[in-house]
């Protein structure tokens, strides 16, 4: 049976940590707490997702985002999920 949930992994290799997913990190969990999210979404890590050139990497519901940061995710979170809708 699929799960109903929504799934975030974020890379937490070195070059994506370097490059600002500590930050991205704070800012999905605030966001998903902040939205009353945390029982639907599953939000982990991985260590490398193989695009440290493009990073910081972001997969969301098996769709990788490139380049993602703490200020360029919520928009993004807001579209997939409708959390202001």
């Amino acid at each position: 049976m699929k799960s109903d949930k929504g799934e975030i992994i974020i890379c937490l290799g070195s070059s994506c940590f370097a490059r600002g997913n500590r930050d991205t990190l704070e800012t999905i969990k605030f966001y998903l707490k902040s939205n009353q999210l945390e029982h639907n979404i599953v939000f982990k890590g991985q260590l490398c997702s193989q695009s440290c050139n493009k990073g910081p990497v972001v997969w969301i519901n098996e769709q990788k985002y490139e380049g993602m940061t703490a200020s360029n995710v919520v928009p993004l979170l807001d579209q997939i999920f409708n959390a202001n809708s």
